[in-house]
């Protein structure tokens, strides 16, 4: 038997131990084979799992007959793994956001049967909000009419030069104050009207789309919402 040279049996080392320690996990009955590397791509180990502290080296990982199935670059930088955790983070939210589309779907089409039902729970929501409209409305009246009042009253005082009695200057300012507050709760409710016809109009369009089948993948659209501010009540009887 002739012996190697020695500048050949060097050069063959680093095989011959790869081939021993993948050869050793295998024998351990470890399903898979994990190597490590260094920056430079250089095998530093196999084993049944990397060692703690060459986690953020590079790997590859291969089956029991030694054939390569996964492999991963050298460690991420700073920005790399930033990068990586944004681009996790926005799947995640996409999963969510079609998650909660599909429960959107299934609860219009639970709710309504045809379009007609969405225009009747649309006219009763709307029909509430006028109503409390025509109250706050009425409200708004009395105090413009206790507004009148007490400043008639003020002229009168300031009419004689004398003094203001305190009870009627401040029913005078309470009357204003009210007076802005309810016109500022009329001009909120009509802008709800106008959101809930915005939002029943999506409605309806996302149920046809439901209903005939040519609605788009839950993954391509953004989530609307299925329930109107006011609530949306079961319309099927």
């Amino acid at each position: 038997m002739h012996s190697l040279p020695p500048l050949l049996l060097l050069a063959l080392l680093p095989a011959m131990l790869l081939g021993a320690s993948v050869a050793c996990a295998q024998s351990s009955g470890g399903g898979k084979i994990v190597c490590w590397k260094d920056k430079s791509g250089r095998v530093l180990g196999c084993g049944d799992k990397v060692p703690p502290e060459y986690q953020d080296s590079a790997t590859k990982e291969l089956n029991k007959r030694g054939i390569t199935v996964r492999q991963s670059d050298a460690a991420l930088t700073p920005e790399q793994k930033k990068a990586q955790q944004t681009e996790l983070e926005r799947k995640q939210v996409e999963e969510i956001k079609r998650t909660e589309q599909r429960r959107q779907d299934k609860a219009l089409l639970d709710t309504f049967s045809n379009e007609n039902e969405i225009d009747l729970k649309r006219t009763r929501d709307i029909q509430l909000i006028e109503s409390n409209i025509e109250t706050l409305q009425t409200n708004l009246k009395n105090s413009e009419e206790r507004q009148v009042d007490a400043r008639s009253r003020i002229a009168q005082y300031k009419k004689r030069n004398a003094a203001v009695p305190p009870p009627v200057q401040d029913e005078f300012d309470r009357s204003e104050g009210e007076k802005v507050k309810i016109q500022n709760q009329i001009a909120q409710k009509r802008k709800d009207i106008t959101a809930l016809n915005q939002r029943y109009d999506e409605l309806k369009k996302r149920f046809a789309e439901l209903k005939s089948g040519s609605a788009p993948q839950a993954d391509k659209v953004p989530p609307t919402t299925a329930q109107p501010a006011t609530g949306m009540a079961p319309a099927k009887k």
